[in-house]
């Protein structure tokens, strides 16, 4: 629900409270968990098959932080611009920060995102988008993910996972683009629970790097059918995470395991960054296939966002009451900026199995963490690092 202006409530009752959504002898307001980092969050990316534009918009609730905060980027060329927003956080139906909102429509099937317009002169923001999403096969639930480190859970989460296609419209600084389901696809998850969601903790043992390794998530769609894929592996092979599933339009259809996946990446020389990949299944019915990527768009998710190194705005910290800011960077004059997750647009082309042949488009994002021997990565710095090792 967007923008619900509920009268003042006794105590923390919220609009939720009216409705028999109850886990536990609270209201909604509260969780279960007082660990600091819980957090509620929706994330979409939208782009053109092409890869002229891409769009990555996400908006998160911190319970026990009291903070409600969203971010809206568009890359088109060379131009990174974020729109982002906080606020503290009320009624948890609010789904709405400043002039970014998510409005569901059909739970688990259509959704609304936006960005209001804003009067370029007096904001200086000059992004805005209206895009109603509609799933193009059943929202999945994705295994959840559980590591401890020093005693302490430091991920706890569940998460939903959906490929679909977008109708709407983008802006940017005039131009806009007509967003249509036939060349305007995307990806877009839900997840809750427990992870590291911004400010450093206290010094101590348990302030220790969280992820490790190499992070790999590719959920990407084909006409009749969507593919995710997710391996979390560190440095020594172990895999803390992983999951390779074929989802099928028809909900008639039950969700294919396709046992273990295998990832086979080319990097830029000198560099941290993915420039193709091959996503093999041996394993799967029907017969072993591989799934060639080819990246049309890269979208540094670090920059500006909330999900990175800035010490001024990270998830969940607490800007005021009402606070909205842009950010705008070029990736050719800010290369040395360019580190960390990233997502990109890719363009899939399926070898072998039942669909040889097959070309969809999706996501595919990753993250190398400190060292990973088998592409050839040792240490870091996060501090001062960028693409180039």
């Amino acid at each position: 629900m967007v923008g619900f202006n509920a009268p003042a409530a006794h105590g923390s009752l919220s609009a939720f409270d009216d409705y028999p959504v109850h886990q536990a002898a609270e209201t909604i307001r509260h969780v279960v968990s007082s660990d600091r980092n819980f957090y509620d969050r929706y994330y979409f990316n939208c782009h053109s098959n092409d890869g002229e534009a891409f769009l990555v918009f996400g908006l998160g609730q911190y319970p026990n932080l009291e903070v409600a905060d969203a971010f809206a980027l568009l890359v088109t060329g060379t131009t990174h611009r974020v729109v982002r927003s906080s606020r503290r956080l009320g009624d948890r139906m609010d789904t709405s920060v400043g002039p970014l909102s998510v409005e569901v429509i059909s739970p688990l099937r259509e959704l609304r995102i936006r960005c209001e317009p804003r009067d370029d002169a007096e904001s200086g923001f000059g992004l805005a988008l209206d895009l109603h999403w509609t799933g193009s096969v059943p929202a999945y639930e994705e295994p959840r993910q559980f590591q401890r480190m020093h005693g302490r859970p430091v991920f706890d989460t569940m998460r939903l996972a959906q490929t679909g296609r977008w109708q709407g419209w983008i802006e940017l600084d005039g131009r806009r683009f007509e967003v249509t389901p036939d060349r305007w696809w995307g990806t877009r998850d839900r997840s809750w629970g427990v992870r590291p969601v911004g400010e450093p903790e206290p010094p101590g043992i348990r302030t220790e790097g969280q992820m490790q390794g190499f992070w790999n998530y590719a959920p990407m769609q084909f006409e009749d059918h969507s593919i995710l894929y997710m391996v979390n592996e560190h440095d020594d092979g172990e895999r803390v995470l992983e999951e390779a599933v074929r989802i099928h339009a028809d909900p008639a259809l039950a969700p294919e395991p396709l046992g273990r996946p295998e990832h086979h990446a080319v990097l830029t020389p000198g560099t941290r960054r993915i420039e193709s990949s091959r996503l093999s299944f041996p394993d799967a019915p029907g017969g072993a296939f591989e799934v060639e990527m080819e990246p049309l768009a890269d979208a540094w998710l670090l920059l500006g966002t909330g999900y990175g190194l800035e010490e001024d705005w990270r998830f969940g910290m607490y800007q005021g009451e009402d606070v909205s800011q842009v950010v705008e960077i070029d990736y050719e004059q800010d290369a040395e900026r360019l580190f960390g997750l990233v997502d990109q647009v890719g363009r899939f082309t399926q070898r072998g199995g039942p669909a040889d042949g097959s070309v969809g488009h999706g996501l595919h994002e990753f993250f190398f963490v400190d060292s990973f021997s088998r592409y050839g990565l040792s240490g870091w710095d996060p501090a001062v690092a960028s693409q180039h090792e």
